[in-house]
């Protein structure tokens, strides 16, 4: 079936890194995770009206929200690519490449996260910390210079998993549909996902599928990390014992193993408590103190992503010809 052809999925994928690593995200092209956003909004709504709102009845709804969505992106997103490559083959692969690109945040990651650098050495506080805001959950009106430098290399190194490679790995499996199918879910886990008094358990099963499917993208992206701090001349040995150390020191199975591996790279120390709406909540550190983190940490940090990004196309490329050798 053309959908699941590996002959087209691959060199669509190639196009696709690489349009992102030129172009990255235009601000005047609509992202398609803008309009799976809408559609957990609407789905959201649809399924809380029709169940109780005690804990069996919100868990319930958020079953039923989050099937929904996967549903609905796999049957708009499937449809299309199929109605193209029907009409003609090179509609089809153009669409394919096109989304694929969409679906990766290499460069958007750098340009969003630069912007706090550049808050920092050249505004204000307050620059640094609207800045900041754009890009992780936390809340950051009480941050100082520190603070800010430290959440947004955190959350470079935790969207190097989630953003980067955990996507381009489901595209080389599927194609732009793979793609959608890991963004419909990670998107309604950065949405719905949170456990405070309104998701308590109406997101449970849309965090649980989250950490489901980040599992194996979450180690392999934090060994590919200590990888590419090896070439790209970081601290590759403190990296390696930093990520078997503290790679599970987190709440989520999944976000510390980049994190861990970024600290011991630039050998910083990352992650500690945090405020997230109002409420402090404790977490462990990551990494050791071994000197005060910089801002130029955020280039740092974006430069290993970097590296690891192209080693996780490569590694794509490895299982690949791995697949075609075997079969």
């Amino acid at each position: 079936m053309i959908l699941f052809s590996f002959d087209r999925i691959f060199p669509a994928v190639v196009l696709g890194f690489i349009l992102d690593l030129l172009i990255g995200d235009p601000a005047w092209l609509y992202h398609p995770v803008r309009l799976i956003g809408k559609l957990i909004d609407i789905s959201e709504a649809f399924w809380r009206r029709r169940f109780s709102k005690d804990k069996k009845g919100e868990r319930i709804a958020g079953v039923c929200c989050a099937l929904t969505v996967i549903l609905v992106t796999m049957l708009v997103t499937g449809g299309l690519l199929f109605g193209a490559y029907r009409i003609n083959f090179w509609l089809g692969f153009a669409l394919e490449t096109f989304w694929c690109w969409q679906l990766l945040a290499v460069k958007s990651l750098r340009t969003e996260s630069m912007k706090v650098h550049h808050a920092l050495t050249t505004g204000s506080l307050d620059d640094a910390r609207y800045a900041v805001s754009m890009i992780v959950g936390r809340d950051t009106e009480r941050l100082d210079e520190t603070g800010v430098t430290k959440a947004c290399v955190e959350t470079i190194a935790e969207s190097t998993s989630d953003g980067i490679v955990a996507p381009l790995l489901f595209m080389l499996i599927g194609g732009a549909l793979g793609g959608f199918f890991y963004k419909s879910i990670n998107t309604m886990d950065s949405m719905i996902g949170y456990k405070n008094d309104k998701y308590q358990y109406f997101g449970t099963f849309a965090a649980k599928l989250d950490d489901v499917v980040n599992f194996i993208p979450a180690r392999i992206a934090g060994l590919l990390m200590v990888l590419a701090s090896l070439m790209s001349g970081f601290d590759a040995k403190n990296s390696w014992r930093i990520f078997l150390r503290d790679r599970k020191k987190h709440a989520s199975p999944n976000s510390a193993h980049t994190e861990a591996a970024m600290a011991g790279a630039l050998n910083i120390q990352l992650a500690g408590d945090a405020y997230y709406f109002g409420k402090l909540k404790k977490k462990q550190t990551l990494g050791d103190p071994n000197r005060p983190i910089r801002p130029d940490d955020i280039i740092h940090a974006n430069n290993l992503t970097l590296a690891t990004a192209v080693l996780a196309l490569l590694f794509g490329v490895l299982i690949r010809i791995v697949v075609l050798v075997i079969f």
